[in-house]
């Protein structure tokens, strides 16, 4: 076998910028902030590293270690935290009562339209400014979205199961 027939890798030396690929990491809500982010390994000390690393050299190319460590933790730690989000806003909607659960969905709902608004807006802002706030009003409005359907899938099943609770049932006696 000839070692020049086989493909060769270009080495990819990785910015900043390479950490804003894929959706941003996702905005906990305060009142649920405790329950979802318990037990989820927030990165931090492998972000600290990649600081102090950016600090002692200055420059990005010899901090691909920590970069590459950093990115593959903060993806492992939102796709949990997404999926706790959904988790908890399910629960919330099979849980609180009724009412509150519905005054809920209808501020989610604002929320996505609000965000809906401000991404049109922000369509027109050019540069990487825009980019930024496309990306992450993108990822918000994503997160958003998941998170009302989940609420809503938790208040109609717990709309059926209140049905078949209260469905009159019919004793019969004979005498």
């Amino acid at each position: 076998m000839d070692v020049d027939s086989q493909p060769t890798m270009e080495e990819t030396i990785l910015v900043g910028d390479d950490l804003m690929l894929g959706p941003p990491s996702p905005l906990i809500p305060p009142e649920i902030a405790s329950h979802v982010l318990e037990g989820v390994d927030l990165c931090d000390r492998i972000l600290r590293t990649l600081f102090l690393c950016l600090q002692v050299n200055d420059t990005e190319p010899f901090c691909q270690d920590e970069i590459v460590l950093y990115r593959e933790c903060a993806e492992r730690r939102d796709k949990e935290l997404r999926q706790r989000l959904q988790d908890s806003e399910h629960k919330l909607g099979l849980s609180m009562p009724l009412e509150q659960a519905n005054e809920r969905a209808t501020q989610l709902e604002s929320d996505v339209t609000t965000l809906e608004r401000r991404l049109i807006l922000a369509s027109g802002i050019e540069g990487m400014e825009g980019f930024r706030q496309r990306w992450s009003l993108h990822g918000r409005l994503t997160d958003a979205k998941k998170r009302l359907e989940s609420l809503k899938q938790g208040i109609e099943k717990r709309g059926k199961d209140e049905m078949v609770q209260s469905a009159p049932t019919r004793k019969w006696f004979f005498f």
